[in-house]
């Protein structure tokens, strides 16, 4: 799909933490209601920015601030959020390489700094590390070995072509990336949950249908799909 609606599908925009969940729900959605669902996927950013842009989509999901950022610009029709998944922080490394010990922060820190090459996202994994970085006092010390991964692409391709020593991203966008392996998620001292939001665009054609499918994304039935693909129930 480039852009918008096409022929009668709900339409759907998002960033690429859910892209793999939303396949699947997508699809089961179509099963079970006779109503294809199309979804883009892309970095969010630029999600965000398309959606302000007016781009003809029914429904877009991201991190949660970003959904609000976009209810307060008007883009969004009010009350149409939906809380659809939690996510947290995975650190990977490339299949089969020494796997760091990440067992309390003071560990991740040193990993951090003895990493020869980090890589980051720009979405809220990138956000989260970029405090811890400036908590720890070391942005300094590892600033000319971050690999920042273009919108759109994952850390975890980073890794797997050895272009980032470790990787730091949400467990959704590691757990099924080939030629990696998940090292764990952040311990709980510096742990972060994200919650991804579903909303429906105000330049919908399909209102009514876009917030059914919504209901569905949010509801006890997407629940299993959520934890396959790293992620827990909102």
């Amino acid at each position: 799909m480039t852009s918008g609606a096409a022929g009668g599908a709900i339409a759907g925009l998002s960033s690429m933490a859910t892209r793999r969940l939303l396949a699947e729900l997508a699809d089961a959605y179509a099963q079970t209601n006779a109503t294809l669902v199309t979804v883009e996927s892309v970095g969010g950013v630029d999600a965000a920015r398309r959606v302000r842009d007016g781009e003809a989509f029914d429904f877009v999901v991201l991190a949660a601030d970003a959904i609000d950022a976009l209810t307060a610009a008007a883009c969004i029709v009010p009350g149409s959020r939906v809380d659809v998944a939690r996510s947290e922080i995975a650190i990977a490394v490339r299949a089969g390489a020494r796997r760091p010990d990440i067992g309390s922060e003071a560990a991740v820190r040193d990993a951090m700094l003895s990493a020869r090459s980090l890589g980051v996202s720009t979405g809220p994994s990138g956000a989260h590390l970029t405090r811890l970085l400036e908590r720890w006092g070391i942005v300094a010390a590892v600033a000319t070995r971050l690999v920042q991964a273009p919108p759109g692409v994952a850390v975890g391709t980073l890794v797997a072509r050895g272009d980032a020593e470790v990787g730091v991203q949400q467990l959704s966008e590691m757990i099924d990336e080939p030629g990696i392996d998940v090292v764990g998620l952040l311990p709980p001292a510096i742990r972060h949950v994200t919650i991804f939001a579903a909303a429906v665009c105000s330049v919908s054609t399909r209102k009514a249908a876009a917030a059914t499918l919504l209901a569905f994304l949010a509801s006890p039935a997407a629940d299993d799909a959520k934890r396959r693909h790293g992620m827990a129930p909102a």
